[in-house]
């Protein structure tokens, strides 16, 4: 007998192998992914702008659209396109830190063969009709709320992978649902990334995939055992099932062993002895 819903995942042409050299951006389903790829010695460089949830302000970083404009709020300056781990009481220090991070992005995109991106969100806020990556609190009444359609997002998303025909564009929607938005409009929301997703594989081919987290989780796991304790975030096991069929989809078997050679390396200099 079968007691769940088995996703069939293609096993992909483009394979990841340990000379590979990934970058992964988007919402902070991307920094548990990235995390696994680091602890198997892949190189991978994850979210160096920080957490960003909507494709507009993702893809912007990317393309060096992103500008930092400095705001200061209950005693903290922020940039409205960096997360909120950007924040700080010097406000020159921050503007700092969020240039060196637009500089580290540009140079791990330059370098990478493999972009994985996560989209969470379809919703953006607008500010002074400027699409911000994050609103720190600020008062609701500076911002307006919309929802990208399917032919905004892949007209955004378009020319960017189409002038870097050298990359693989791994494409995820994260499987973290945005409860503010309301569980009806957050499936909406996904519904719109889905489908944007589908048009840029449509038109892009040899260069986009998309890599069925979402469906994992809300379709095979679907149990609240595998979340968090916030019942939002996918657990500990969750994140290592989809790790799991991360590898049978894009490393071949020789490369996970290679992998799981430096893993055992990782585990090792995590050890810290009882006694000293």
């Amino acid at each position: 007998m079968k007691w769940r819903t088995e996703i069939a995942i293609e096993k992909s042409r483009w394979q990841l192998t340990p000379e590979s050299r990934v970058l992964l951006v988007g919402s902070c389903f991307t920094d548990s992914i990235g995390a696994k790829m680091q602890q198997y010695g892949l190189h991978a460089v994850c979210n160096p702008t920080g957490v960003l949830y909507n494709p507009l302000s993702i893809v912007q970083s990317l393309n060096g659209d992103m500008s930092v404009e400095i705001v200061e709020h209950d005693g903290l300056y922020h940039s409205m396109s960096h997360h909120g781990s950007f924040s700080g009481a010097d406000s020159e220090q921050v503007l700092r830190r969020c240039l060196q991070s637009q500089a580290e992005l540009h140079k791990a995109l330059a370098e990478a063969d493999t972009v994985f991106v996560t989209f969470g969100t379809a919703y953006v806020y607008y500010r002074n009709g400027q699409v911000v990556a994050n609103c720190h609190k600020l008062p609701e009444r500076e911002f307006t709320r919309e929802r990208l359609s399917v032919e905004q997002i892949v007209a955004a998303w378009r020319p960017l992978i189409r002038t870097m025909p050298d990359k693989h564009w791994v494409f995820t929607v994260s499987p973290i649902r945005h409860q503010r938005d309301g569980m009806h409009q957050n499936q909406l929301s996904k519904a719109v990334l889905l489908m944007a997703i589908e048009q840029l594989q449509h038109e892009l081919p040899e260069q986009v995939s998309y890599f069925p987290a979402y469906e994992i989780v809300l379709d095979e796991l679907r149990d609240y055992r595998f979340y968090a304790e916030d019942l939002v975030h996918p657990s500990t096991a969750a994140v290592e099932y989809i790790w799991e069929r991360l590898c049978e989809t894009y490393v071949t078997p020789e490369t996970m062993e290679t992998l799981r050679g430096k893993y055992k390396e990782w585990l090792h200099t995590q050890h810290r002895p009882l006694h000293n």
